[in-house]
Order: structure tokens, then C-alpha cells, then sequence
């Protein structure tokens, strides 16, 4: 029985891989949250891990004194996690969590000799170069579970050997894709995705388009390619999830229903596809599919995205931390909508870039970026 270990078990990636486990019959011995601890006592009860981790200190305690099942260890904060993350037995660390705390427990599971399911953008991001050098000097798979890298992943199989002329990622184009103006924009607004049920944080992601700015810096290095080979098209319908244009002029797209349990599966079964009760395409129904050009000028987090890697060095993490900043800001009422570009390309403005990084230089830039951006939305 395969052995798997969830990081961030209790949000909407988390929650979906643990029905995927469950459908598969896979072991899971280890889950982790933040701080929603009525959740994971739920899944503890489901699933029946050997550990769990709390993030949060006080959380941790929490569960630990109301916790009925007393076999499962309870650990708290980012040793916790990396605990999760290094489990023995583990085959796989599916790591679903949300922002920079990720690249640690990443590094902890390559090391640790577990193949990695990722969703955590940001350990890419921030430190992609770092990370793809580690997988392999530690003969490593990460399997992406965002459903445009899984798309071009699966577009890949078989094609290995053949020259990419360019990626066409995709985007649903969030809520606001035929806006001519972000002014007035409310946190309800921007939480009303049209296709996808996701975290907080990565919804407004795609609102802004920060998401597909994120992914575009993923996919180079997930996929080794120049950033001037990678495309962003707008294709509302989501029944796209990526194309790879090779040079013979010849294009493989992977499509499907927008369901992120697809995804996950298949980097959780790969090289096999497994029978499953998901939602499949009917062509009769799902009507015309569109594609249309993003506007880099009202979409600023996706130019600066571009900006970024384009760039390199630190600039990607500088750009990360300082969007999180601004999201949570805007989350809690305290900027508006469009303040939230202003806000990141301030910072990576500010910010002196350093090339021929370590992961030392990559955590410093990120605290750099986000203490900067504190300072701005005070101000």
C-alpha cells in the first residue's frame, strides 16, 4: 500500500487529495494545518495518521488535550511539518501548503529520499533553480499537481525527446477578465471565482492574475524552458488545462472538467491513470471554447510576474513575499484592490537583486520583502 503524508490537509487542495487517498485506498500517515484543528481532528479520526502537525503553538496544545485518539503523535510549528514532511514510510509528500513556509518542508522531503506531489507554488517561485538542482542530486520525482502543470506534464509523456517550441498555459482569467478597470473592486468581488473553489489567498491570486504569473515562473523550471517559450492564453472555460507547441508546429493539449481531484490522482499514480467517479467532458455541452489575449496593463501582477524572472535572481521571491503581504492586506480591508500591484512593484523596485543565491539568501529576501511592504501599507 502506497504511504502518503499531506501537508496542509485542511484546505481545498488538502481536503480533495485526502478523497483521492481514500479512493485509492493509499496509506496516509501524516497530516498537517495551520490552525483549523476541528478539521484535522476529523481526518485523524478518518484517516487515522501516526502524526499530525499544528503550525500554530496554541493549536497544537489544543488538539493534543481534546484529541481522542491518543495513538496519533501531535506536533507543533515547522518542525512538526518537517516531521510530516520526512515521515518514514512515505512514499509521497503531497505538499498543499499555501505561501513561503512550503520551500522548507520541500527541501525536507527531497532530502529525505519522498518523491513530491507539489501545489505549493512557492517553492518554486522562490526558489526554483535551488530546488530542481536538489531533486536531482537526489534523484527525486515532483509531480505538479496545478492542474496547467499537470496538463503540459501529461502533454509531455512520450514527448521527452522532443524540442518545446513554446507552452501555451492557461487561465480561466479569474472574475475580472473583461474588466476595464479595478477600481471599486470588493474582497466579496474577488472571492467570486466563476470555475474553480479554491483557498482565499490563491482566489484572489487569480483575480489579480498573480497566479498565472506565479505558475509561468513554475513551468520554467519544472519544465527547463526559456521564459520567452512560455504563453499565457485566457480560456474562460477551463476545460483546457494547457497546451505544448512543438517545432514541428504540432499542439498537445490536455483537457478535462475543472476538477483539481484529476490532477491530483494522477501525480499520486503516475505513470498510471486509475479508474475514478470524477465528472467527465461532454463536448455536446460544454459549448464553444475561447481564447483571448491578457491585458498586461490592468493585469499588472502578471507583467511583473514576467518582470521578475525575466530579471532573476531574488527578484521572484521579493515579488512572492511582497504579493502575500499585499493579498492578506486586502483580505483584511486595509488596501484596495488595485493597490495591490502598487504594493509589489514598490518592493521589487526597492529591492537590491542578488544572483548566485543560496536558500540563506532566498528566506532573507522574502523577510525583506515582506517587512518592506508592511512598512508601505503603513504609511
Amino acid at each position: 500500500m502506497k504511504g502518503i503524508s499531506v501537508l496542509g490537509s485542511t484546505g481545498s487542495i488538502g481536503t480533495q487529495a485526502l478523497e483521492v487517498c481514500e479512493n485509492l485506498g493509499f496509506d496516509v500517515l501524516a497530516l498537517t494545518t495551520n490552525v483549523r484543528i476541528d478539521i484535522l481532528e476529523k481526518q485523524i479520526e478518518k484517516f487515522k495518521p501516526k502524526i499530525v502537525a499544528v503550525m500554530n503553538d496554541e493549536k497544537a496544545s489544543e488538539l493534543k488535550k481534546n484529541l481522542k485518539n491518543k495513538n496519533v503523535e501531535v506536533l507543533a510549528g515547522i518542525d512538526g511539518i518537517n516531521s510530516a514532511a520526512s515521515i518514514d514510510g512515505a512514499d509521497t509528500i503531497l505538499n498543499a501548503l499555501v505561501g513561503n513556509i512550503g520551500l522548507e518542508p520541500t527541501l525536507k522531503a527531497i532530502r529525505n529520499g519522498k518523491n513530491v506531489a507539489l501545489a505549493n507554488k512557492e517553492t518554486l517561485v522562490t526558489a526554483g533553480e535551488l530546488v530542481i538542482k536538489e531533486a536531482k542530486k537526489f534523484n527525486i520525482k515532483i509531480y505538479p499537481i496545478d492542474s496547467e502543470h499537470s496538463a503540459i506534464f501529461q502533454c509531455l509523456q512520450g514527448n521527452e525527446n522532443n524540442k518545446i517550441a513554446k507552452i501555451h498555459l492557461t487561465a480561466s482569467g479569474g472574475p475580472f477578465k473583461d474588466y476595464t478597470s479595478f477600481d471599486g473592486i470588493t474582497v466579496k468581488d474577488a472571492l467570486n471565482h466563476p470555475n474553480w473553489t479554491m483557498g482565499r489567498k490563491i482566489t484572489i491570486d487569480s483575480a489579480t492574475m498573480m497566479n498565472k504569473g506565479l505558475e509561468v515562473i513554475e513551468a520554467k523550471w519544472l519544465f527547463d524552458v526559456d521564459v520567452g517559450k512560455i504563453n499565457v492564453v485566457i480560456h474562460p472555460q477551463s476545460i483546457i488545462h494547457s497546451m505544448v507547441e512543438f517545432e514541428d508546429g504540432a499542439v498537445i493539449a490536455q483537457l478535462g472538467e475543472p476538477d483539481m481531484r484529476v490532477p491530483i490522482q494522477y501525480a499520486l499514480t503516475y505513470p498510471e491513470r486509475v479508474k475514478n467517479n470524477f465528472p467527465k467532458v461532454n463536448f455536446f455541452d460544454c459549448g464553444n471554447l475561447t481564447f483571448q489575449k491578457p491585458d498586461l496593463k490592468l493585469f499588472r501582477c502578471l507583467a511583473l510576474a514576467f518582470d521578475a524572472i525575466k530579471t532573476g535572481g531574488t527578484l521572484p521571491t521579493v515579488l512572492n513575499g511582497a504579493n502575500e503581504i499585499a493579498v492578506g492586506a486586502f483580505l483584511d480591508g486595509k488596501i484596495q484592490f488595485s493597490d495591490i500591484p502598487e504594493l509589489i512593484e514598490k518592493a521589487m523596485y526597492a529591492y537590491n537583486i542578488k544572483y548566485n543565491y543560496s536558500f540563506a539568501d532566498v528566506f532573507e529576501a522574502d523577510l525583506w520583502a515582506r517587512n518592506y511592504t508592511k512598512t508601505l501599507i503603513l504609511r
